[in-house]
């Protein structure tokens, strides 16, 4: 006898065999118990999640002779006809095939006779979005007032295809996506009974590649089994049929990226390539992990969440303090956009080795999000000392600077808690969330005229944004944390279009001079 595939092989015939789609198992059995049988259903939802194995598991079970708690017996002549697919009163059509006006046609001349055994007729449209308009206009008034002994089941997964004037004359149900755990054990209980031994990473492997559809994962594990046939099947096994990358080379590649070692970055990659893995998987896997690392930022307590040994937790867990959000969300939107480019180009190594040098040089992009990035190497260099030459664009005037040992005078006026508050900008400056990181970046600190703190900007959006009740709170309560005091901030954009007015005392500028000046002084 030839071999049949795992996912034809235990493919549900029962109701209670179903996993993942409880909500749509539960409904369809109280249905079929209470006899409150609809006429039309659609089932819609991503592939492999079961849309046609529920059809043909409820088709069976409106025709079985002893239906038990709403489910097929699987014993009566009924139910061994419909399982066997040779049933008069299951018929199967492929709308991507079978698209055309006279298909639906045919539907329509032949739903005029009754069933010759059993209560009903069940139509299985599978894939119905490929319907062209002309054949949903002739579905449409036998799908509306079909005969009593007749049920249509429509499945699609593009349910936006579907002309609405369709959707309204079906009970909808949406497939949900089986998690991760539901798979993992699925394929645990599958192998027991093909007695062969696989390891719980490997499984797990496979059930998170299946991307939540059943019979991906059953697919998936076929093709391991088939390659290391009478093996245990291990995790390293799993990696290398499927072309797949441990998360350690993740881990190496993200180090890589965040000192800006673009050469190591490409090296990797060679290493890659040279061990056949498949890079279109490798950036969707990669882009995953910076997910995961993401999440893990953005709260500690995501970590009971992802699905992570503790290994690869306390990796991430150090990768979390070695880069922030809007880097993250950067090299996140990179290969995100990277991994559609994949599918469709023969040059896929060049386009990764690209993606990979520009998350190493933000510089050369032009867009907000590589800003923050060139802002930070910035801000690296100058913590390590290195002098940065200046701008040659535009020439700056030697008298905005005070001269060499002369000290600007800083008014009287300025009161102490004001005073503080420009000594510590800096800080309370990195304290803040990321946005408003940015945005305050960009302020002059001067002083309003009932001896308030004020920040003028340039940037209507910026001054906008803290003039919110909530983001001025926060600036505020940030402000007392750091220097102890409470401080009245004032939000005001600047009166010209162009550079800050010179009328407004830079606070910022004055004051920090002030302390450096001092500074030398003492040495």
């Amino acid at each position: 006898m030839s071999y049949t595939a795992l996912y034809r092989k235990f493919r549900p015939q029962e109701f209670e065999d179903v996993k993942g789609q409880n909500h749509i198992v539960a409904t369809l059995k109280n249905q079929i118990e209470a006899d409150r049988i609809g006429h039309a259903y659609l089932f819609c939802g991503t592939r492999g999640t079961g849309k046609t194995t529920i059809a043909k598991i409820f088709a069976k079970a409106v025709n079985c002779e002893q239906p038990q708690s709403g489910s097929p017996c699987g014993v009566c002549a009924s139910c061994r006809t419909v399982a066997s697919g040779v049933s008069m009163n299951v018929i199967e059509i492929d709308a991507a095939s079978n698209n055309g006006v006279e298909s639906i046609r045919e539907i329509r001349e032949e739903v005029a006779y009754r069933p010759t055994e059993g209560k009903y007729k069940v139509y299985i449209i599978d894939e119905v979005h490929m319907l062209s308009i002309g054949a949903f206009n002739a579905l449409l008034k036998t799908l509306e007032e079909p005969p009593s002994y007749v049920i249509f089941i429509l499945a699609t997964t593009e349910v936006h295809k579907i002309p609405v004037t369709i959707l309204s004359r079906c009970q909808r149900y949406d497939f949900k996506r089986i998690s991760v755990d539901i798979i993992y054990e699925r394929l645990g209980e599958l192998l027991e009974k093909e007695q062969i031994t696989a390891e719980e990473k490997a499984l797990r492997y496979i059930a998170r590649a299946a991307d939540g559809a059943m019979r991906d994962a059953l697919s998936l594990l076929d093709q391991c089994i088939s390659f290391y046939l009478g093996q245990t099947l291990t995790y390293e096994n799993v990696l290398d049929v499927l072309g797949a990358v441990d998360t350690e080379v993740f881990s190496e590649l993200l180090r890589k990226v965040i000192k800006q070692d673009t050469l190591g970055a490409v090296l990797t990659v060679e290493r890659l390539i040279a061990d056949g893995r498949e890079l279109g998987q490798f950036v969707i896997d990669f882009t995953w992990y910076m997910r995961n690392l993401l999440l893990l930022k953005a709260s500690n307590e995501m970590s009971d969440a992802l699905d992570l040994s503790a290994e690869n937790m306390e990796r991430l867990l150090e990768e979390t303090e070695q880069i922030n959000e809007d880097t993250l969300i950067r090299y996140i939107r990179i290969f995100s956009e990277l991994s559609g480019q994949m599918k469709y180009s023969s040059q896929k190594r060049i386009l990764l080795e690209i993606a990979l040098i520009k998350l190493c040089r933000p510089q050369m992009e032009q867009d907000y999000s590589s800003l923050i990035g060139r802002i930070e190497q910035l801000e690296k260099q100058m913590e390590q000392g290195i002098t940065l030459p200046p701008s040659k664009k535009e020439a700056v005037p030697t008298s905005d600077f005070p001269k060499q040992n002369e000290t600007p005078a800083v008014p009287k006026a300025v009161p102490e808690d004001v005073k503080q508050a420009v000594k510590n900008w800096r800080n309370i400056v990195s304290s803040m969330p990321g946005l408003s990181r940015t945005y305050l970046n960009q302020a002059k600190l001067t002083l309003g005229s009932g001896n308030e703190l004020m920040l003028l900007f340039e940037d209507k959006m910026a001054a906008g944004y803290f003039n919110r009740p909530d983001e001025h709170k926060q600036l505020e309560d940030t402000i007392t944390e750091h220097i102890g005091k409470q401080v009245a901030v004032i939000i005001k954009e600047s009166d010209t279009s162009g550079p800050f007015n010179d009328k407004d005392i830079d606070l910022d500028k004055l004051i920090n001079h002030v302390i450096k000046t001092e500074v030398e002084f003492e040495e």
